[in-house]
């Protein structure tokens, strides 16, 4: 079991990055340990949309990829936050189509990821993809 601690020092880093196999718990420790970067770094504005998109990027990992194995990386960013899901799969994500019918099993999650962040991508690598989505603090 994944446990969440609140960092030791008022000089949080501006990263968090951390290699880990998921299963169908992990989502929560992983809201759990983005949501104290979030309230260290102050932007917990962000929380709500950070940590619905960050649960579909895991989710992903744990339906679709073998060995379930992925490194989450936390960002603080000038404008806000950055996250990515790297994983040693090369399929890229899929995503529904905008005008399907509804039905499709999967897919739609990187469709609520585009809703409530800012950016989000993919980038394909030598040993597999990065997942990636920014959130932006309203100024």
């Amino acid at each position: 079991m994944n446990l969440a601690t609140e960092p030791s020092t008022d000089d949080v880093d501006v990263s968090y990055r951390m290699g880990f196999t998921v299963g169908d718990h992990s989502a929560r420790h992983m809201r759990r340990i983005l949501r104290l970067f979030l309230a260290r770094w102050e932007l917990d504005a962000l929380a709500d949309a950070a940590e619905l998109a960050l649960t579909e990027l895991v989710v992903n990992v744990v339906r679709h990829v073998p060995d379930r194995g992925c490194v989450v990386l936390i960002l603080r960013q000038p404008q806000g936050l950055r996250v990515e899901v790297a994983d040693g799969c090369p399929a890229p994500p899929r995503v529904a189509a905008r005008d399907g019918d509804g039905l499709a099993e999967g897919g739609r999650g990187l469709l609520l990821v585009e809703a409530v962040t800012d950016r989000w991508g993919t980038d394909p690598d030598p040993t597999g993809k990065t997942v990636w989505f920014e959130c932006d603090v309203i100024q």
